[in-house]
């Protein structure tokens, strides 16, 4: 009881009871702060989750842990174009202290050089993104993204001379801008190398509008995908196609062939995707160590696609013309200047002896035969036209001037063999005289009486005055002071008419060969 009584009087007496609304003050009061405590604890793993994506970037990371970090899902979708922006503001998974707009050295476009060809195309349009622009976001423009082209050409071949397909081997390189890939400045990498990422990150579907074919397919081998810091990417790939060129073959070897192809978003209008020639580069750059096979390139141009010559008039499009040109020299050692040697060949023969015959036959047969073998050798080796080629041409008229050499001596030949008439003997350097008057000297006689020449025979009567007259053998002058003179009745002897086929045959046929070869290369290279 003492001890009871003590302490009732230590503690002030009995203890109320306790209300409840007290009791639900002190729990409200408890999960207020229960909930602060939630909220700094996840305040605090957020800001952990963000000190550790930016310590991502910090020096000693490797390449693929940066991209594994760029290209998370809930930041990156590449089934999303690269949007297009206004200004070069970072984003917020960035520090601003760390972003540097400029591009790296290796990389000489930057994205405001690029957004500067965007507003200067006339397919672009951009609007402003009604959203506040502050310091932890940035502001975006719907527009059309560019992606800067160029290529360079590493070799050129073509199977045969005679041929109009050509395999063209370059680098085709693509470069736009995507902002959710710009990483900070304290990475000690330039670029990025994403080959391994290749299926991970948008990139352009360039479709090939061409005559022709891939002469090997697209392997990781043969493309680059580097990632800048300023969030750049460029994509180079090797591409050997083969391509069906454009020829006038109805002029071939005098003409140059052009093969053409274009490249073209496959899905993507010109109001998304716009290709633009990086640099405004007019033709193709070439490597140093450029290697060619029957392939002369003589001109080449890049331009964009005219919209009568684009398949698809809403898409946009780059178009390359390679224009090349025949070896003539190939052609003229092999085609041209051996048919000239094997044509004037046959025109020896008119220098020969009229019945030389063997000589003349063996240079005419041979001459032919030997054109006959070059030219059906070469043409087997041309590409088959159905209309008049230069090549047919030449091969006609040349074996035309060959076989008509060799008619020509046919000519000559049977033209000496023939019989002469009158008994016309042929004298080598006099004109033809009668057997009869053989005997005579100086190519007259005189005649006893008058009654030794012909009747129609013209004389020379030396009595018929103080001038000579000449008259017929029968009209009235002394027989004794008439001396007869043969004339140029008789028609002239059979070897006389060879001998002179043969002198004309000199001169027509070579000139006349000289004026086709003229007219052919003046005709034909005018056309080229």
């Amino acid at each position: 009881m003492g001890w009871a009584a003590l302490g009732r009087r230590a503690g002030g007496g009995s203890r109320p009871p306790v209300s409840p609304l007290l009791s639900l003050s002190i729990a409200s009061l408890a999960g207020s702060f229960t909930l602060a405590i939630l909220c700094i604890l996840t305040l605090t793993l957020t800001l952990a989750t963000l000190a550790h994506a930016e310590d991502i970037f910090e020096e000693g990371k490797s390449d693929k842990e940066i991209l594994d970090n760029l290209l998370l899902s809930t930041r990156y979708d590449k089934r999303l174009l690269p949007p297009v922006q206004g200004t070069l503001r970072p984003p917020p998974h960035t520090r601003q202290d760390d972003y540097t707009p400029d591009l790296e050295p290796h990389d000489p476009d930057h994205p405001e050089h690029l957004h500067h060809h965007r507003h200067n195309h006339h397919h672009h349009h951009h609007q402003t993104s009604p959203h506040n622009h502050s310091t932890q976001q940035t502001p975006r423009r719907k527009g059309t993204l560019t992606v800067n082209v160029s290529v360079l050409l590493l070799s050129l071949a073509s199977p045969d001379e005679s041929s109009l397909k050509y395999e063209v081997e370059f680098l085709l390189q693509q470069q736009w801008y995507d902002p959710r890939l710009r990483y900070s400045n304290r990475s000690s990498y330039e670029f990025l190398n994403a080959i391994h990422h290749h299926n991970d990150i948008w990139l352009p579907d360039t479709y090939f509008i061409m005559h022709g074919d891939f002469k090997d397919p697209l392997i990781p081998v043969h493309f680059a995908l580097r990632i800048y810091r300023n969030g750049t990417v460029n994509y180079l790939m090797r591409r050997h196609l083969i391509l069906s060129c454009q020829g006038r073959l109805n002029i071939f070897p005098f003409d140059d062939p052009m093969c053409s192809f274009a490249i073209e978003s496959i899905s993507y209008e010109q109001t998304a995707i716009t290709y633009v020639w990086k640099n405004d580069e007019g033709t193709l750059r070439t490597s140093p160590s450029l290697t060619t096979l029957n392939a002369y390139l003589i001109q080449n141009r890049t331009i964009p696609c005219p919209i009568k010559a684009s398949w698809r008039g809403n898409y946009s499009c780059l178009k390359v013309d390679l224009i090349f040109t025949r070896d003539r020299a190939f052609y003229f050692t092999t085609v041209f200047i051996p048919g000239i040697i094997l044509v004037t060949s046959s025109f020896i023969t008119f220098w020969l002896e009229w019945n030389a015959v063997p000589a003349r036959v063996m240079i005419g047969v041979t001459t032919m035969l030997n054109f006959f073998t070059t030219s059906n050798g070469f043409r087997s080796t041309l590409p088959v036209v159905s209309n008049l080629t230069a090549m047919n041409v030449w091969d006609g008229v040349c074996m035309c001037f060959i076989y008509a050499s060799l008619l020509e001596f046919v000519c000559v030949n049977y033209v000496g063999r023939k019989r002469p008439l009158h008994n016309v003997v042929y004298r080598p350097g006099e004109n033809p005289v009668t057997q009869g008057d053989k005997k005579r000297e100086g190519g007259g006689a005189t005649v006893p009486g008058g009654g030794g020449g012909a009747p129609n025979e013209i004389v020379t009567c030396t009595n018929c005055g103080p001038n000579p007259c000449t008259h017929t053998a029968t009209n009235g002058c002394a027989a004794e002071c008439c001396f007869v003179q043969v004339r140029k009745k008789e028609p002239p002897h059979p070897i006389r008419v060879a001998k002179t086929i043969d002198v004309i045959a000199r001169i027509t046929f070579p000139t006349a060969y000289a004026v086709f070869l003229i007219f052919f290369f003046i005709h034909y290279k005018g056309f080229s």
